[in-house]
């Protein structure tokens, strides 16, 4: 029996626990109804396995489980109930006011066939977009001189950005096409092979990867990091996975409104966010007081922190000196592996935090991850990660299924108060927010599973609430969400990279394209510019605004 033929009959059988008098008779059915949830939802559950292991079975390429992971993941959106309290849309602006004028032409009238008394009128403004594709091939004719005193050849010098036989607008289409229309290399060959340009495919991953105008690019992306990180002091983050040469890895996207960064790591922990928060300067570990209350609350031992104490307290140390640390902590290999780790994280932590090199992010928009925790002053928490929580609920019993729609509404409501709350924050109003949040968050049905929900809410208040201390935060994480989704969309068209040099330009390309985007910059302009070595754009980096200090309503 399916779940809607068990709730069709439970409707039938209009079951109102409330409605019994007997209070012993009333508290058996709602237990009763309980159990009937759970066993559902274990049900549902093992389908769920069952489903997965046999596409595990029926997948020939056993170590690519990313195609099984998505043909069983549900739908768990909340955009639908969100929408219903958002703000009205915005009129969109005319397609025509954005469109470049080349050139007029003017339509005549056949004069033979109008009447004697037609009159000039002026004209019909009618827009119309045209493309020209067409080749450009130079023959240069370098003059070349030989000095035999000096035994020595003077060679004529090719215009800036001609380079390997290719000028800078083939070197700038490239790109465009494989990072911004997400083309495969065999495709942009075939696509220039269609227009007579011979380019083969290896001369386009070099011209990806390994040419020098790929170094000016990631010079850039360092600048639009650097810049990005001290324009704000609250940016999001999120990762997507990704494959390097059949071996799984995590893309961390780091942005805020002004720009959008990228970086390939192997691991998915605290250490891997720290290296990428310190811009490429080398990790350190510094154990002063902060650092021993992080080990605290990793809950490691005085024992431990006590010989940490001893022998590191007040010292900043590199990465051979921890492991000559550690090593005598741990002698026998494999032992203490986890608490390695905790004590590597807190002086890292601690040692990001007292670096003054490099801006320290204050306030860190994320989901739940652990990876992301302890490691900025503030961790907001996304809304609409939390709100995917509650639409993994399925109840089979139509009064848990009204308990969890009423419950729903008002979760939107309240999110639709903080919305309002941005745009005309107050401390009073932000107490009467934290003081509405405790009252609906303790809300206790008859529903055990939701329940639950509402408890691990109710646990990330300070997360969920970081915007009543900051408005300029975002409620939702969904900045960091679209920038994973077109690292996403590149895995989708090319799988994986092969190389570090792939990666690395992968990761640089992708910053390039969505900082540019959310700029404003026409990005085939800025790569040209920069291949053609004109320069006289302006940098991505430096049209990121100055910083504006945090607003802090307590």
């Amino acid at each position: 029996m399916d779940s809607t033929e068990i709730t069709k009959q439970l409707l039938d059988l209009d079951l109102k626990p409330g409605d019994i008098p007997d209070e012993d008779l009333a508290k058996s059915f709602t237990l009763l109804l309980q159990i009937i949830e759970g066993l559902h939802r274990e049900n549902e559950k093992l389908k769920d396995e069952i489903k997965y292991l046999k596409q595990r079975l029926k997948d020939e390429d056993s170590n690519n489980d990313n195609t099984d992971k998505k043909q069983s993941r549900k739908d768990h959106s909340s955009e639908n109930d969100r929408k219903k309290r958002a703000s009205p849309k915005k009129k969109r602006k005319s397609k025509t006011d954005r469109i470049k004028i080349n050139r007029t032409e003017r339509c005549e009238v056949d004069k033979s066939i109008l009447p004697e008394d037609a009159i000039f009128k002026g004209y019909k403004d009618e827009i119309v977009q045209e493309i020209v594709i067409k080749t450009d091939n130079v023959l240069y004719k370098k003059e070349y001189y030989y000095s035999e005193s000096e035994n020595k050849t003077y060679i004529a010098e090719l215009p800036d950005g001609v380079q390997g036989g290719y000028g800078p607008g083939i070197k700038s289409l490239v790109p465009i096409m494989k990072h911004v229309c997400n083309m495969s290399e065999p495709k942009i060959s075939e696509f220039f092979d269609n227009f007579g340009i011979q380019i083969s495919q290896p001369t386009i991953s070099r011209t990806l990867t390994k040419s020098h105008d790929v170094e000016i690019f990631h010079e850039e992306k360092e600048q639009i990091f650097k810049s990005g990180l001290n324009s704000s002091c609250t940016h999001g983050i999120d990762a997507t996975g990704s494959i390097v040469n059949g071996r799984n890895h995590h893309v961390q996207i780091v942005c805020n409104p002004y720009y959008t960064a990228y970086f390939t790591c192997e691991h998915k922990d605290r250490l891997s966010i720290i290296d990428i928060l310190l811009c490429g300067s080398p990790r350190r570990y510094f154990f002063n007081k902060e650092a021993i209350c992080l080990l605290e609350t990793f809950r490691v031992s005085r024992k431990w922190i006590s010989r940490i104490m001893e022998e590191a307290f007040d010292r900043i140390l590199d990465e051979e000196q921890i492991q000559v640390m550690l090593g005598n902590f741990f002698p026998e290999s494999g032992k203490g592996k986890n608490l390695r780790l905790r004590i590597m994280e807190a002086g890292a932590i601690a040692y990001y935090h007292y670096q003054p090199e490099i801006p320290v992010i204050k306030n860190l928009l994320s989901d739940n991850a652990p990876e992301y925790k302890r490691i900025t002053e503030n961790q907001g928490l996304c809304w609409i990660h939390d709100g995917r929580s509650y639409k993994t609920l399925h109840p089979i019993v139509p009064l848990n299924q009204e308990e969890l729609d009423r419950f729903l509404d008002i979760y939107w409501d309240y999110y639709q108060s903080l919305l309002d709350y941005k745009k005309d924050p107050s401390p009073l109003k932000a107490e009467k927010l934290s003081s509405e949040f405790d009252e609906i968050f303790s809300t206790k049905t008859d529903y055990t599973a939701l329940n639950d929900r509402i408890q691990k809410t109710k646990d990330k208040k300070a997360g969920m609430l970081l915007v009543l201390k900051y408005p300029e935060i975002e409620l939702h994480n969904n900045a960091s969400e679209l920038g994973a989704r077109a690292q996403s969309r590149k895995r989708d068209v090319s799988l994986h990279t092969m190389s570090d040099d792939g990666t690395k330009s992968q990761d640089t390309y992708l910053t390039i394209t969505q900082t540019a985007k959310k700029l404003g910059v026409n990005i085939y302009d800025y790569i040209y510019d920069r291949i053609s070595k004109k320069f006289e754009l302006s940098s991505l980096a430096s049209l990121i605004p100055k910083p504006v200090p945090c607003h802090n309503i307590s």
